[in-house]
């Protein structure tokens, strides 16, 4: 488990980084390699932003799933943008994130959010890190101080992380975020069973498991359009589920 180090002075000290073999010998991946996916509700605000800045970034090579439970214009204007929709009845974050992810066959999966908070902009940088030989590549908020999160938010992630540490006995700095890239053969071979503590579900069991994890920091901005997660109700669900994933990875 590492995270990326910052030359900024004034941060806190970083844990080492985990040696990692390169894959240079190898053919690199590229963006023909690269699904990006995401579950959609009522996005309509901000998923024609987002599936842009994928086409302008990847040059429209990677491919875009949306797993879709919208009742709004979502599912036709990410279809417009060339996306593969898979219509689904609301179900939660984590039953459509889900799906989305075991949905694609190409080799690199990256999750994302379709409400505009994330930069699209370092997905060069997060293929990179999985050519570099990392298993996992989580998006790390928290690192630059993601000012554009609420403040009760950002203490609650806080929170979860050093929960999640102390349970897994590793350091890890953002377990809720929504932006990671995967190898493919690591989202088949674990079982996923959470809902709305999905996202923290998809950090822990690899770390826990041994992978080859790296938390990169990324730029995190004001989301368009309302949030669906009510955050004393999906905090409680969250916290369960880092409690509930990492007992279970350490008694398995």
């Amino acid at each position: 488990m590492s995270r990326a180090e910052d030359e900024s002075p004034g941060t806190e000290e970083e844990p080492s980084v985990t040696a990692v073999e390169s894959v240079a010998d190898d053919e690199p991946y590229t963006f023909e390699d690269l699904s990006v996916v995401m579950g959609t509700y009522n996005e309509e605000e901000a998923i024609e932003t987002v599936l842009t800045d994928i086409e302008e970034v990847t040059d429209g090579k990677a491919e875009v799933v949306c797993v879709d439970g919208s009742s709004d214009r979502t599912p036709e204007i990410a279809r417009e943008h060339g996306a593969t929709v898979i219509e689904q009845e609301p179900q939660g974050y984590g039953v459509a994130v889900r799906e989305a992810i075991l949905t694609p066959d190409r080799p690199i999966v990256v999750t994302t959010d379709c409400d505009d908070t994330y930069p699209m902009e370092q997905l060069p940088e997060f293929l990179d890190l999985i050519n570099e030989g990392y298993d996992v590549v989580s998006g790390d908020r928290l690192y630059h101080g993601a000012e554009a999160m609420p403040a009760f938010n950002r203490l609650g992630n806080h929170l979860f992380a050093l929960g999640a540490s102390v349970l897994m006995g590793t350091r890890v700095h953002d377990t809720t975020t929504g932006m990671r890239a995967y190898r493919r053969e690591l989202v088949e071979e674990i079982e996923w069973t959470e809902n709305t503590g999905l996202s923290a579900e998809l950090l822990i069991r690899p770390v826990m498991r041994g992978y080859d994890v790296r938390e990169h920091p990324i730029n995190y901005a004001e989301r368009k359009g309302e949030t669906k997660l009510d955050p004393i109700e999906g905090g409680a669900a969250i916290a369960k589920s880092i409690v509930k994933v990492a007992l279970e990875e350490r008694f398995r």
